[in-house]
């Protein structure tokens, strides 16, 4: 459905095992390439008043009980009760970066533990009330709560997940993995109980650099359930990032509601039906009482990083991402035949309908394209873009 991210090769090699202080400012922001665009840094939060919130969470309790797809988009700000700094926050890794400081609170990534956010989103789909989790966060922490791979989207990596180059297939790691930027972590493929090694498959992290590819099949996931979702969920993040902050408008043109859950203000504030200014972890606790959820404390028994031996597949199969597009397409079909109707439907039945073609036209050509920049497809509106284009 999405046409692929070309990358430029970078030469940097991003060796982790050489700090000393194996924590996010070290691990991650400082293994990445330079990149000076890193967008709107430190703008203060904002928080609605105890009342307001109430009122906020009640409403977005009765959104979700109404809602049939649910979907969730996740960032760094839903992880810093675990002691992870996030990036563009008064006190994100960046913000002090400019500086020329860092985080004085700093967990590593293997001590940090999900929160009540990360275990409240492992319930709601548990309990049926959120379809998809889409994340930008590399922290492995939806992973560690025991949320299952068929209801994640990891757009941009996982520490704790390698990938073989020889047959694609991904492994969970029980550390962080040594390196970021997809190099070589010095492991071979593995294999799993149900599936054999491939001979000589060498394993790299998949954790992106600022201009690699996003990773396929969770974009392509991420894209349809972002446009068939009745209801977008923001948690933790300023939706600057191209085209990950892009995703939750997907079903507003259909009809769908945006809320949007952050401290900061958002790029896309004003398309949002309901904005909420208060922590994340607040939020779902209190949505999570209305709905009748109990949110579960986290365990290692949950966690595929603790397991003994450490042997689980992370690789999303080709008959999920087949599956959703033909919901997807039918989806497509039935609002196409809707359109004798007549009205706004109409239009959006034909919007609707061009695009998909014109995304699987896209696709099929991009694995002939030899661009080296970050290519934006038909998805992104322009009506919708800022001049900030990272996150």
């Amino acid at each position: 459905m999405i046409v692929v991210f070309r990358v430029q090769v970078f030469e940097k090699s991003a060796n982790l095992s050489d700090c000393t202080n194996k924590a996010m400012s070290c691990n991650y922001a400082d293994g990445l390439s330079d990149y000076q665009n890193k967008g709107i840094l430190g703008v203060p939060e904002i928080f609605d008043d105890a009342e307001t919130v109430e009122e906020k969470c009640e409403q977005l309790a009765k959104w979700i009980l109404g809602s049939k797809h649910v979907v969730i988009h996740t960032g760094a700000g839903i992880s810093t009760s675990a002691g992870i700094p996030d990036f563009r926050g008064p006190k994100g890794v960046w913000t002090l970066e400019k500086k020329g400081e860092k985080p004085s609170v700093n967990v590593a990534f293997d001590e940090a533990k999900p929160t009540k956010t990360h275990m409240g989103l492992k319930a709601l789909v548990e309990a049926g009330f959120v379809k998809y989790v889409i994340s930008q966060n590399i922290d492995g922490l939806h992973l560690r709560s025991g949320l299952g791979r068929k209801y994640l989207a990891e757009l941009h990596g996982n520490m704790f997940i390698e990938q073989c180059l020889k047959c694609r297939r991904q492994y969970v790691r029980s550390k962080p993995a040594p390196t970021v930027g997809k190099k070589l972590t010095g492991e071979l493929c593995r294999g799993t109980k149900n599936s054999r090694a491939c001979r000589g498959g060498n394993l790299i992290d998949n954790i992106l650099d600022w201009e690699h590819d996003l990773p396929e099949s969770d974009l392509d996931l991420a894209f349809m359930h972002s446009t068939l979702a009745d209801l977008n969920v923001c948690l933790g993040t300023t939706l600057q990032i191209v085209p990950s902050g892009n995703l939750p408008l997907r079903n507003k043109r259909y009809g769908g509601k945006l809320v949007i859950c952050n401290l900061q203000p958002t790029k896309h504030d004003k398309k949002a039906d309901l904005k909420i200014s208060t922590y994340v972890d607040t939020i779902i606790e209190k949505v999570a009482k209305r709905l009748g959820v109990e949110i579960p404390a986290y365990t290692k028994e949950v966690d595929p990083t603790k397991a003994e031996p450490c042997s689980l597949e992370w690789t999303i199969p080709t008959e999920e991402v087949k599956s959703l597009d033909k919901h997807y397409s039918k989806t497509v079909r039935e609002w196409s035949k809707n359109r004798k109707k007549g009205g706004c439907r109409e239009e959006e039945a034909d919007e609707f309908e061009f695009k998909s073609k014109k995304f699987k036209k896209e696709k099929a050509e991009s694995n002939d394209q030899d661009a080296t920049t970050v290519v934006e497809t038909e998805a992104e509106v322009k009506s919708e873009q800022t001049d900030v284009e990272v996150e």
